[in-house]
Parts: structure tokens; sequence; C-alpha cells
């Protein structure tokens, strides 16, 4: 394929909207008639599922990075042209996988789908970093808070060290009439910015109700703000 297919969301920083950018951004391309795969690629602490009221069989990547089932039969059908491949919650489960597998998961991954998205855990250990060089490019997402914009710099390194590119900065919760310059965040991490969503109340209630946020309230401005980016 031409274009970049596979894409890691990535954050230095725990709840900044990771998940919700993966589930959205992948169920807005489908929308579009684009054929997604979301994978949930934070290994330790898997949450993917329930952004999308997906309750998973017994198979989960846990298994196919353990070598005891195939990839197809860790992806689950969402709707029309998106699939998700949901991680396992058991400890026992994530201590038997081998986090390297993942190479052969994307590849298979990016031969049948137009775009896949990582959802990648925050933190520095191996299978954080691992997604971070596989991927064609890396969207790190960010809220305006100092601390998760000093974590997203964190990543951008660690994306340096293995051997992936960073896309650019996503800001999330965004306010208008706020005297941030969310363009100087992204100069200060010298990284483009991609894009901004705004602060949406119907981004909590949307994972609440399982529903993805363009799906939930199509018509409101965090909504709208994914479909645009």
């Amino acid at each position: 394929m031409s274009h970049e297919t596979v894409y890691a969301i990535a954050s230095g920083k725990g709840g900044v909207g990771k998940t919700t950018t993966t589930v959205n951004l992948g169920t807005a391309l489908a929308e579009a008639g684009e054929r997604v795969a979301i994978v949930d690629a934070d290994l330790g602490m898997a949450n993917l599922a329930g952004f999308v009221s997906l309750s998973p069989d017994s198979t989960t990547l846990h298994d196919v990075l353990a070598g005891d089932e195939s990839i197809d039969d860790a992806t689950y059908q969402i709707t029309d042209n998106i699939v998700a491949v949901p991680s396992g919650t058991s400890l026992n489960e994530y201590a038997e996988t081998s986090p390297e597998e993942l190479r052969d998961v994307v590849s298979h991954l990016r031969e049948a789908f137009d775009y896949v998205f990582l959802d990648v855990g925050a933190g520095v250990s191996h299978e954080t970093v691992l997604p971070l060089g596989l991927a064609d490019a890396v969207v790190l997402v960010s809220t305006p808070e100092p601390a998760a914009v000093h974590d997203s710099k964190k990543t951008l390194e660690l994306t340096e060290r293995a051997g992936g590119e960073v896309a650019g900065l996503l800001v999330t919760r965004t306010r208008p009439g706020s005297d941030i310059s969310y363009d100087e965040i992204a100069a200060r991490l010298e990284t483009p910015l991609l894009g901004t969503i705004p602060d949406d109340p119907a981004a909590r209630e949307s994972v609440y109700a399982g529903t993805p946020l363009v799906v939930y309230e199509p018509a409101g401005p965090a909504a709208i703000a994914y479909r645009r980016f």
C-alpha cells in the first residue's frame, strides 16, 4: 500500500484520551469506507474492549503473543469495516506473552486492512517501546497539562530509540478561549501539531455507554474534531 498503514497512538501519561482517540479515529475512517483494525497493544492494562462494548471470547492478543492462537481467532468484528483485537486482563496470561510476536501480528494486519491503529500503553517497558518502532508513524496524544506534555517528550525519545517516526502531536481536552498556545506546545516538543480535540462531556459519557463518541454524539464538538483529524 502506498500510504502509511500502521499508526501507533501513544502517550507518556495515562488518562489523556489515547484509547478514545484510537477508537474514534478508527470508527470515523470505517464510516468513510476504509477497512480498519484497532489493536489493544497495552498488554499490561488492557481497556480497549470496554470502549466499544466488546466482550471477547476466550481468545485475546495475549493468546496470540503466547503462541497459542492465531491472530484471526483474536479478531472481533465491531461493525461494518472495523475490527478490534483486544488484549486480555489476566496477569497470568500477560506473564506468558512474548511481545516480540507483535511484529508478526502487525505484519498480518497491515496486509489485510487499510489502517491499523495500535493503542500503546504508557510507560517505558519493552512492550510499550516495541510498537513505536513497528508502526509506520506515531501519533502523540497529550492534554495541555505540563505533566502530560513533559511525559510526551519521553515518548518522543523512546520512539527515536525504537527506530520509529513521530507524525506529530494531537492535543486533547482543549478549551475555547484558553490562553494556552497549542502550537507552542508542539514547538517545544519539536514536532508538528496535527490537531486539537476540544473538551467535551460527551466523551466520558460515550465511554460509559461503550459506544464510540463519533457514533454516540456525532454532532458534538469532539466528534466533529475527530472526523476532521
